[in-house]
């Protein structure tokens, strides 16, 4: 599964972590996050997200 990089504060969703701090269980690819999910650090939308690696 690939991860993704937050433009505006450069955090990094990974699904082989997900985000247990806000219920999203490790195995969660970007694209089943749901779709109110934001940034844990900014709180910028999925939109805000590019694919890295």
């Amino acid at each position: 599964m690939k991860k993704y990089r937050c433009i505006p504060c450069g955090w990094e969703y990974d699904p082989a972590i997900g985000d247990p701090e806000n219920g999203i269980d490790a195995g969660v690819s970007f694209e089943n996050l749901p779709e109110d999910w934001a940034c844990p650090l900014c709180g910028a939308g999925k939109e805000d997200f590019e694919e890295i690696e």
